[in-house]
């Protein structure tokens, strides 16, 4: 059985707002590096929507992108995308499955058929994955701004608090800091 690894961009006040991290090239070869890592990505049908909007384009070269950024899309191309939706069953995207039904036993198969791993990218879906005790580690690239607005971290709050352990801390040349931690054991 894979992990699953929630791993998202972070202000210092909490905000996940994808236009308020570094987008710099240290930073998309670490989460390239983090992708390539992990056997799948597991996206909300709201993130699905905003990568499925830009990223082939990126990958069949109708955008013009640094390499780092180019190599990112790229291999996303090709990784496995699973979405979790309610409302949309239809994900034309290369490698995209649609993960319906049950949430929980829907991750869980997931989590079974994924020995490399599974990396979560949405912030809500996070939430409600954290609410049902699915997710393993987390991995936050917290940039060093504070945004003053939302979306934030687990806005929707969590039936208690979740004790971590520090793995690694990973200071970056721009000045954000790579977190990973896993679940603390009872």
């Amino acid at each position: 059985m894979g992990l699953l690894t929630f791993s998202i961009n972070v202000t210092l006040d909490g905000c996940v707002d994808h236009l308020e991290g570094i987008a710099d090239d240290e930073t998309h070869a670490f989460f390239t590096r983090l992708m390539d890592e992990n056997g799948a990505m597991l996206w909300g049908r709201v993130t699905y929507e905003m990568m499925e909007s830009y990223w082939p384009a990126v990958a069949r070269g109708e955008v013009v992108a640094p390499p780092a950024i180019r190599e990112w899309a790229v291999k996303l191309e090709t990784k496995p995308k699973y979405v979790v939706s309610t409302t949309r069953k239809d994900f034309p995207w290369t490698s995209s499955h649609h993960i319906a039904g049950d949430l929980r036993t829907g991750v869980q198969k997931l989590k079974d058929a994924t020995p490399d791993g599974v990396l979560l990218g949405s912030g809500k879906l996070a939430t409600e994955l954290d609410r049902l005790d699915l997710i393993d580690e987390y991995l936050f690239l917290v940039h060093a701004r504070i945004a003053g607005h939302g979306p934030t971290l687990y806005e929707g709050g969590l039936p208690g608090t979740r004790r971590l352990e520090l793995i690694s801390a990973k200071p970056l040349r721009c000045g954000a800091v790579a977190l990973h931690y896993r679940r603390a054991q009872s």
